[in-house]
């Protein structure tokens, strides 16, 4: 199937009970066994659920994996990627990445004997002084959140199977419609399905893909164990939101790229971190691997202050001030002190992130209105 088939058809049979062609909402605690240990395949919700192991089975369809595992959140399922690992093993993670993720790795599993080095690896190789004996993971974002920085999937890949390293691949910002990394190398892909396998801003979700059968009987027992796991009502909202991901990335990349641009010419705004620009520093290396360049974007103003930036973030009125992306409708960040506050401000600075700096995630909403919203906001 084409994937823009496969995103409305992955996962989902006729209900056998009733013929429904929609997913039911299987709302459930327990399951009656026959006999003990006796069953249908279904013992505990906490364990199992039909509604989650649609959406599990979509998940591995549409990110072209064999195995599909869902969370409370996209943290969760970093969580859940982080205790594979054990005291004294090391990861290496891009320094430019979402403030819960570095908050999860430095306040949480620091403490818990995890060392972490943050590198930018827009050059695949700055990674390797970094790796020795007890590097056991690589971290990857792409686009990187909020500057939009590009790694080459494949290049990473290849080290990392070279140094025995999992290679785990943030895939939230591009989704599957536009970037598939399993198909490039990596071990694990990750979903904060909150944002574009959503797509409606009603739901809290994470989500994990991969190939390999052992690691995912791995990630499964964690799964179980600790509990992080969605209700079926939120798996249903995602499963109802795969089935127009194709449609909506098709109008967040096209609304992003005219007002990437446009922002670009506008006389008072600085520098717009945007990967489809010809002239970006990872263009080539996201054309390569992307199908799109997505509706997510930065931009810093010329009066290069965090005065002058709140002012327009307090402006817009399409345009709605809020945590989160990839909704149906546009929004507006200071990650400063929203998404990357947890980041200390000198790490966030050295990593080019300043603190007039404004993140946009455009949506589906006609992009005149959008550009209108913008012109009155900066003036």
């Amino acid at each position: 199937m084409k994937l823009s088939t496969k995103l409305i058809h992955a996962g989902v049979e006729p209900d056998p009970s009733t013929g429904a062609i929609m997913t039911p909402i299987y709302q459930t605690s327990t399951y009656v066994q026959s006999a003990p240990g006796v069953h249908k395949g279904y013992e505990y919700a906490r364990s199992q659920n039909p509604t989650r192991a649609a959406l599990e089975t979509a998940i591995a369809q549409i990110e072209n994996g064999r195995h599909g595992l869902c969370f409370s959140s996209g943290v969760a399922a970093t969580d859940a990627v982080l205790r594979l690992l054990v005291p004294g093993d090391e990861v290496i993670a891009g320094n430019d990445m979402y403030g819960g993720t570095y908050r999860l790795f430095t306040k949480i599993f620091e403490k818990a004997g995890i060392r972490f080095h943050f590198v930018n690896m827009a050059d695949a190789n700055a990674i390797r002084p970094h790796i020795n004996a007890n590097t056991r993971l690589l971290w990857v974002e792409t686009p990187t959140n909020p500057l939009m920085n590009i790694m080459d999937i494949a290049a990473l890949a290849g080290i990392a199977k070279e140094k025995g390293i999992l290679l785990c691949v943030d895939n939230t910002f591009a989704s599957p419609y536009l970037q598939n990394p399993l198909d490039l190398g990596a071990d694990i892909v990750l979903h904060s399905a909150t944002k574009y396998l959503g797509g409606h801003s009603d739901v809290i979700h994470g989500c994990l893909a991969m190939n390999d059968d052992g690691l995912r009987d791995r990630l499964y027992f964690i799964q179980k164990s600790v509990g992080a796991v969605p209700g079926p009502q939120d798996c249903f909202l995602v499963l109802r939101g795969l089935k127009t991901l194709h449609v909506r990335m098709d109008r967040h990349c096209s609304n992003g790229a005219a007002i990437a641009h446009w922002l670009r010419a506008h006389p008072k705004v600085g520098k717009v971190y945007w990967c489809g620009f010809e002239d970006a520093p990872g263009y080539a290396v996201a054309k390569k691997q992307m199908r799109g360049f997505g509706g997510m974007m930065s931009f810093t103003l010329k009066d290069d202050s965090l005065e002058a930036a709140k002012k327009v973030l307090s402006s817009t009125r399409l345009i709605a001030l809020a945590e989160s992306l990839g909704g149906v409708e546009s929004l507006i960040n200071h990650p400063a002190t929203m998404t990357h506050a947890s980041i200390p401000r000198e790490e966030r600075l050295k990593n080019g992130l300043s603190d007039s700096l404004i993140r946009l995630s455009i949506g589906i909403e006609d992009v005149d209105d959008i550009k209108a919203d913008l012109r009155e906001a900066i003036g």
